[in-house]
């Protein structure tokens, strides 16, 4: 199916909260990142549950992936999640 709409128009979905919501941490394997990371989380959506922490480090174990999923209560509380994981000195990318 195809539409007539340009690419620019286009609107992204709109998430409605509150909801489950995947972020993506990327950063340097040192020994306090993770703990770092998680504690930056839990201070916007309080106390995140182990089974919704998944680590995944770099082949060369030089990097790892943190995947957190948080009941998202809305934007804001998204944004500052975002920004405060970006003030990390470890922190490469938030997804």
């Amino acid at each position: 199916m195809t539409t007539d709409t340009p690419p620019e128009e286009l609107e992204a979905p709109k998430i409605e909260f509150p909801c489950l919501y995947p972020i993506k941490i990327i950063g340097v394997a040192s020994t306090d990142f993770h703990a770092h990371a998680i504690q930056v989380v839990e201070m916007h959506a309080g106390k995140i549950d182990p089974d919704l922490i998944e680590l995944n480090p770099s082949k060369g174990n030089n990097y790892v992936s943190i995947r957190v999923t948080i009941a998202a209560t809305g934007v804001e509380q998204l944004g500052n999640i975002f920004e405060d994981l970006k003030k990390l000195p470890d922190t490469k990318m938030v997804l």
